[in-house]
């Protein structure tokens, strides 16, 4: 049809399953990977329907191919094969549908399994999800264990009694998801969320028992390795395959050889502990005994000495030294007393001797003039100025007198 395409010229719908088809055959044939999840292969007629898997993701595609092409390959192909189809796109324009016509079909084989789970183990070892550093520490009594596994499985089965014969008050969290095939990955995906984000599981344990290369591809699988590595609650791998390790067993933040060791390593044996109790309390009790014992006999040591059999001894060793001693101290003392009297009878004597009393007494007097502010002693009599009053001291007592005329010459009259 010609024209612009348009609002006032739209496509019918034929038009565009038309146009779709056309650039969907323009692809021919192509080499796809996948898992096979279903298989219908209906008896009498001429096309097998299948559907083909991408494994990283949640995207499938249906697959047409003759019934007799899956019986000539090599290996029987069954739901959860790893598988390289050759096939040519093809777009139903009156359903709208694509399918893929494929004309071979080959196993993918164990060899070049482990060489992609190799590389993806590379590439995850590359960016550190396989740190040991990054390994969180179990708890030592989980609240609730979170358990992943087949339902109704060994593995469940043998998680659970040898965790509950350990521990009889041990709390599960159950989560039944097929271990094996193309739903495995999305069920455990699922469980490992709801498990991850419930505040009561301290610990989460996945769980299988063992299998072949092909059984174990889930457990290598990009998605799950890297949901492992983000969950907060540490997470137990116990896988219980021995020769090939899925990466699961690296990302893990335990990985435990079988599901009954995972149990081992997840609940204390509560016989095993109170054992272990018993034993610290006797060798506990054993320690202080000998402790106890050990100090006594230091004690019955000290005590056997002199200075503690008797305690007086020393105080009455020093209390003659602390007699004479004080009797020293009183004798220098006096000494000291005693000398400094006679000092000071000797300045006493000298200062009677240079006195002024001792001057008066042999005829002399002192004379002092009070009319004044600040009287004083004269010494002149240019100090001595007439009516001028005066105090005269003698050896017996003092005069008080008045200078009546200012003569050298003439004495002053009382």
């Amino acid at each position: 049809m010609s024209g612009t395409n348009s609002a006032e010229n739209p496509w019918p719908v034929r038009t565009v399953n038309t146009k779709i088809a056309d650039w969907i055959h323009r692809l021919g044939q192509i080499w796809v990977e996948g898992q096979v999840t279903q298989i219908n292969r209906r008896p009498g007629t001429r096309v097998a329907f299948l559907t083909l898997r991408d494994p990283a993701a949640d995207i499938s595609i249906s697959v047409t191919c003759s019934p007799d092409l899956l019986y000539r390959t090599e290996v029987q192909i069954t739901e959860g094969s790893r598988v390289v189809m050759l096939g040519r796109p093809t777009y139903f324009t009156g359903r709208g549908t694509i399918s893929l016509r494929v004309s071979d079909i080959r196993p993918v084989g164990v060899g070049e399994l482990l060489l992609r789970i190799e590389r993806l183990r590379q590439l995850l070892n590359a960016e550190g999800l396989f740190d040991p550093r990054l390994k969180r520490p179990l708890p030592f009594l989980p609240r609730s264990v979170g358990l992943i596994s087949g339902r109704a499985s060994a593995a469940q089965r043998d998680v659970m009694t040898v965790a509950t014969e350990r521990w009889p008050a041990v709390r599960f969290a159950v989560r039944d998801a097929p271990v094996q095939g193309p739903t495995a990955v999305p069920r455990i995906l699922g469980h490992l969320g709801d498990l991850d984000a419930d505040p009561d599981v301290e610990v989460i344990i996945i769980a299988r028992g063992g299998g072949s290369v092909e059984d174990l591809l889930p457990f290598s699988d990009e998605a799950l390795v890297r949901a492992v590595a983000a969950c907060r609650t540490p997470v137990i791998s116990a896988i219980g395959h021995e020769p090939d390790t899925p990466l699961l067993d690296l990302v893990a933040d335990l990985r435990a050889a079988t599901p009954t060791d995972a149990a081992k390593r997840v609940v204390p044996d509560v016989a095993a502990e109170l054992e272990g109790i018993a034993e610290l309390r006797r060798r506990s009790v054993h320690a202080l005994r000998n402790w106890v014992r050990r100090e006594a006999h230091v004690v019955d040591g000290l005590r056997a000495r002199p200075v503690l059999a008797r305690p007086f001894t020393m105080v009455d060793a020093h209390a003659d030294d602390v007699d004479r001693m004080r009797m020293d101290i009183r004798r220098d003392i006096r000494r000291t007393v005693d000398a400094e009297h006679r000092r000071l009878d000797h300045l006493s004597a000298r200062l009677a001797t240079l006195g002024p009393a001792q001057t008066l007494a042999r005829g002399y007097a002192v004379v002092q003039r009070t009319d004044i502010a600040q009287p004083h002693v004269v010494a002149t009599t240019a100090e001595m100025p007439e009516g001028a009053h005066l105090r005269i001291r003698v050896a017996d007592g003092s005069a008080t007198a008045r200078v009546t005329m200012d003569d050298p010459s003439t004495s002053a009259k009382g």
